[in-house]
């Protein structure tokens, strides 16, 4: 697997988190959407790290 399209993945994935977090943080589950808050940042860290 090429070291772009890692990026490419962590990004798309850390873009699906984020839309989870807004979601469920919006219906009141503050818990998980925190939770899916931070690995939203994680994976772009990761992306960050990994492309450089």
């Amino acid at each position: 697997m090429s070291h772009s399209l890692i990026v490419v993945v962590l990004l798309a994935l850390a873009g699906f988190l984020i839309g989870g977090a807004f979601t469920t943080w919006r219906n009141g589950g503050r818990f998980v959407g925190a939770i899916l808050g931070v690995c939203a940042v994680l994976a772009v860290v990761g992306a960050v790290l990994w492309w450089r």
